[in-house]
């Protein structure tokens, strides 16, 4: 049985071989004013189904986690492990973040879809879909190096 890092690295591999995750605009236009920037409704459609894949992924990643949690207990207790109890608490940090990245994922295919057939019409509607999905998903705060309590 390979290994959850190994899992999750060839889960990885195999969603940024697809089409990729790219700008609407890659490849397209010049700067300046002068309405270079072109985006293309098949752009938007492919970040959506990559979003779709991740979130697939990240599902496979989880189920995973899960099987390999099960019947290991919470330990820690009088007669506990304590690498146990470190065990779980770390597999309830992973839980809660591929749930995170599942539920971004999936919230943010349909509005890249959207606005990939809204792309020449109502900017202010689309950019309002993206705003709303950023206030309920913040970002991870980076790790290391943070003082704690100091």
């Amino acid at each position: 049985m390979a290994s959850f890092e190994a899992e999750w690295a060839q889960l990885k591999e195999e969603t940024s071989a697809g089409s990729g995750m790219r700008l609407a605009s890659a490849g397209g236009g010049s700067a300046g004013g002068s309405g270079g920037v072109k985006s293309k409704k098949d752009v938007w459609d492919a970040a959506a189904s990559d979003v779709e894949k991740l979130a697939g992924n990240a599902k496979k990643a989880l189920t995973s986690l899960e099987k390999g949690q099960k019947g290991m207990g919470k330990g820690g207790g009088a007669g506990g492990v304590a690498s146990l109890a470190a065990q779980h608490e770390l597999y309830g940090s992973w839980k809660h973040y591929l749930d995170e990245v599942r539920g971004r994922c999936e919230g943010l295919k349909g509005p890249l879809e959207k606005a990939g057939r809204t792309q020449h019409g109502n900017d202010k509607e689309t950019k309002s879909l993206f705003d709303k999905l950023g206030d309920q998903y913040k970002d991870t705060p980076a790790v290391g190096g943070q003082s704690r309590g100091r």
